[in-house]
């Protein structure tokens, strides 16, 4: 079941809870439900989007909100793992390209650790395996256009530029993330919204600039 904005929002997969008490989208009715989606190897997610969070999580918990992370796994398999999850969630300890960004801008402690907690449940989104097999074109065109609606509009050159990157992308790819394909994901940061009454209201990729603006009218 594809996500769709205005529709029921369909449950998040999580393979394993690694801090908090399970819980999913259908067992938060009544209160508005943000999920923030990263990667342990995402420089991004540790200096904005997981940051983000924890605001609204600390400033409206206990207003009606719930906050849940998941990590997931789209690219860097060998680091986007559920022991380096589990390890960030237990030390603070960062690893890869996350740590290498944060520390060059002196955003580290002890050159590895986060200088905040992630206070909110967090899972691991369920990775399957991929069997290899042949890429089709129609497989190719189908992921490109859903990650680029206007690549008609752009020269010859950027398209088949673009679908080289997506073919190379497909045929590199170990894994299928649930959750992130469900909710047919850019990439991390990105974040899920979902009103009282279980309704998508949005999904994001990256900074989201009115996020407390979105929240605070579903309140």
């Amino acid at each position: 079941m594809k996500a769709i904005i205005g529709a029921p929002a369909p449950n998040i997969d999580v393979s394993k809870w690694a801090q908090g008490s399970p819980t999913n989208l259908d067992q938060e009715r009544g209160r508005v439900v943000m999920v923030s989606v990263f990667q342990v190897n995402c420089p991004g997610c540790f200096a904005h989007g997981l940051p983000e969070a924890k605001f609204i999580s600390t400033r409206y918990g206990d207003r009606g909100v719930t906050v849940l992370g998941l990590a997931t796994a789209f690219e860097d398999f060998d680091k986007n793992t559920l022991a380096n999850l589990k390890l960030l969630l237990k030390t603070g300890e960062v690893i890869g390209e996350t740590r290498k960004a944060l520390s060059i801008h002196g955003q580290l402690k002890d050159g590895k650790k986060l200088p905040y907690t992630i206070p909110f449940p967090v899972g691991m989104d369920q990775l399957t395996k991929v069997i290899p097999g042949e890429i089709t074109d129609k497989e190719i065109s189908a992921f490109a256009y859903d990650n680029v609606p206007d690549l008609d509009q752009h020269p010859e050159e950027i398209r088949n530029q673009v679908l080289r990157q997506v073919e190379n992308h497909l045929k590199s790819k170990e894994y299928a993330a649930e959750t992130f394909e469900k909710y047919s994901l850019k990439g991390t940061p990105s974040t899920i919204i979902v009103d009282r009454e279980g309704i998508l209201v949005e999904v994001s990729f990256g900074h989201t600039t009115d996020l407390e603006s979105i929240i605070s009218k579903l309140l």
